[in-house]
Order: structure tokens, then C-alpha cells, then sequence
């Protein structure tokens, strides 16, 4: 058989997921993640879902400061912080004057911008290193996506059920104390009284099933666009996230509250 005559073979390539628009890869993230993922591996994208996730945490922040008053918030956590024990009535007194001023105002609602933008920034790096070290392929942007796209669908539902419980409570049981770290306890912290330890309160407060839902469309993600064994995606996830359940516990344990 001559050369020409040898069939050839060709090496079957993976086919491109359907390209999805904004709206589609907004929706299909809860209803049909894997192909969002494999379609934000064609065409990564997280500006919308960024935006989304921090308008979130501002209408939360805005409705809070309409139920409860800022300085009746400062007030609280001033009262409540092991940091402000040694400090007199009046030093107290004159810290909350000076935290629920027009300063302290701009802080709540400014300080969202720049934390998520390290956030997913650190996120993206995180998953970038990650994949790389278990030899999966994956861009800086992609790493981004998968990040603010598993941060997602929690981050709604979260505030959904924030907002309806603050609708729903009268202002008068809303703990100030409390409320900044949202007001719907998904994890064993809820049994804790409080008074107990911040660092106890830290660590039962990473067992939360909207962070545990954001842990399965992590490593989902990170299979699909990363193109890593379910293993090695979940290897990666789980890491960063015992990662960030370390720097809550040692926050906690620094300045006497949970993050």
C-alpha cells in the first residue's frame, strides 16, 4: 500500500461550547452552570457579574441603614469590640460621634468597592495559581470569571433572603451587633449565644452552605474552563477556601469578631 493510499487520521479537537450572551451566561450560572463555564472559557467575562455582586452588598447596606439607625450601628459595634474595653464612657461616646458622621457613612458604603475589587482580583490569582500547579490551562481573566461566577448565584440568594428577613423582623429585634454579617445564619453559628468566642463564632461561620454552594460551582468551574480532573478542581477550591476560613479565624482572634 503506498503512502497516499494510508487513511489518515485526524486527531479528534474538542468542539467550542455555543457562544452565550450576557444575559444567557447571567441565567444559565443557575440553571445550567457547566455550560456557562464551558462557554466562559470561549469567552471569559466577569465586569456584569462584578457589578451585580457589589450593587448587592450596597441595596443590602442601604436597606439595613433604613431599618436601623448608622449611629445606633456604630454605637454597637463599638460597645461589642474587646478593642474599646479599656476605653472611658466619653472616648466611646466621641468614637461613635466620629464613626457615624458623614466620614463613617462614606466609608460603609465606599468601602464595598475597593474590597471586592482586591477580592476578585486575589480570587483570580488564587485560581490561576492553582491550575497552573496541577498542570490545567486557564488564562487570568477565565480564572476571574470562574471566581465572580461561582461568587454569583450565593451572593443572590443571600441578599434575597437578607432583604425579605429584614422586610419581615421588626427594627426592634435587628441586633446592630450583628446584622453587618447579614442577618440569615445558614451555618452552626446560629446556636451560639452572644457572648461567645469570636474565634468559635469564625470557624462555625465558615460552615455555610451558600459558601459550600460557591464551593461546588468553583471546582465546576475550574473543571470545565480550567479543563482539570474533577479531583484537581475540587483540590483547588476546597484549598483556597480553608485558606480564607484560616484568615477569618486569626481576624477573629486579632480584633475580637467575626468577620
Amino acid at each position: 500500500m503506498s503512502a497516499s493510499n494510508i487513511p489518515s487520521y485526524a486527531t479528534p479537537q474538542p468542539t467550542a461550547a455555543p457562544a452565550k450572551s450576557t444575559i444567557e451566561t447571567l441565567t444559565g450560572i443557575f440553571f445550567e452552570p457547566g455550560e456557562t463555564f464551558e462557554a466562559l472559557r470561549e469567552r471569559p467575562r466577569f465586569l456584569v457579574a462584578a457589578l451585580i455582586i457589589l450593587a448587592l452588598t450596597l441595596l443590602f447596606t442601604f436597606v439595613l441603614f433604613q431599618r436601623i439607625n448608622f449611629e445606633q450601628f456604630m454605637r454597637a459595634q463599638i460597645e461589642n469590640s474587646p478593642r474599646t474595653e479599656q476605653m472611658t464612657p466619653e472616648q466611646k461616646e466621641q468614637a461613635v460621634r466620629m464613626q457615624s458622621g458623614t466620614v463613617g457613612k462614606s466609608i460603609a458604603y465606599g468601602a464595598p468597592v475597593i474590597v471586592f475589587a482586591i477580592i476578585f482580583a486575589a480570587g483570580g490569582a488564587l485560581y490561576l495559581l492553582g491550575t497552573m500547579m496541577m498542570a490545567g490551562s486557564i488564562s487570568y481573566k477565565q480564572a476571574i470569571s470562574v471566581w465572580v461566577y461561582a461568587s454569583l448565584p450565593p451572593a443572590v440568594l443571600f441578599t434575597v433572603a437578607n432583604i425579605l428577613v429584614l422586610f419581615l423582623k421588626s427594627a426592634d429585634d435587628i441586633d446592630p451587633a450583628q446584622a453587618s454579617g447579614g442577618l440569615v445564619k445558614a451555618n452552626p453559628s446560629i446556636l451560639l449565644g452572644s457572648g461567645s468566642s469570636p474565634v468559635l463564632a469564625a470557624l462555625l461561620g465558615s460552615l455555610d452552605l451558600f459558601a459550600f454552594y460557591g464551593l461546588f460551582l468553583a471546582a465546576l468551574g475550574l473543571r470545565k474552563v480550567g479543563r482539570l480532573s474533577s479531583g484537581a478542581a475540587w483540590t483547588i477550591a476546597i484549598g483556597i477556601w480553608l485558606l480564607g476560613v484560616v484568615l477569618k479565624v486569626a481576624w477573629a482572634a486579632a480584633f475580637g469578631r467575626a468577620m
